[in-house]
């Protein structure tokens, strides 16, 4: 059994939209990056490629390369699926933990678990995500951008 760990900030703007675990949530603002900044899913792709000792997103998916401009961030997982099923490797189990201050989070958790276990062709109850604030503290707290960290195991 491998484990690797993924960690993701994206700032949080105006012209943007919010996209967390693949769902689109209704919010007065989002999440600025190359591809749709999606910090959830980036985080857990991190996790990923690190359990497989691959790397990072930086270097299979380099936000210098104008094919990734705007691209979902479920796509770029499906990628690192197949990379992980050409190495023989299996996902155990994902645990993942959002840090926002806004929007509450709550309504949207199992259909981002749903998105993520769909994707890597596990059970959905191999996939467990959190919701937490800052408490105020910090850029999250500020409502400056939003966080989303990972830990995978994957045999």
């Amino acid at each position: 059994m491998r484990v690797g760990i993924g960690y993701d900030v994206h700032r949080l703007v105006e012209e943007e939209e919010l996209v967390l675990g693949g769902v689109r949530i209704d919010f007065s603002l989002g999440l600025k990056g190359h591809s749709d900044a999606d910090v959830l899913i980036h985080a857990v792709m991190d996790a990923l490629l690190g359990a497989a000792g691959a790397g990072d997103i930086g270097k299979h998916f380099p936000d210098t390369d104008p094919k990734y401009q705007g691209i979902s961030s479920l796509k770029l997982l499906e990628e690192v699926q197949l990379f992980l099923e050409a190495e023989d490797y299996v996902v155990n189990n994902i645990d993942a933990t959002i840090m926002a201050q806004k929007p509450k989070l709550s309504a949207f958790i199992e259909q981002m678990e749903e998105n993520i276990a769909q994707i890597l062709g596990i059970a959905g109850g191999k996939v467990n995500i959190k919701a937490t604030t800052t408490e105020g503290l910090g850029f999250v707290g500020k409502k400056k951008g939003i966080a989303a960290q990972a830990i995978v195991s994957i045999k």
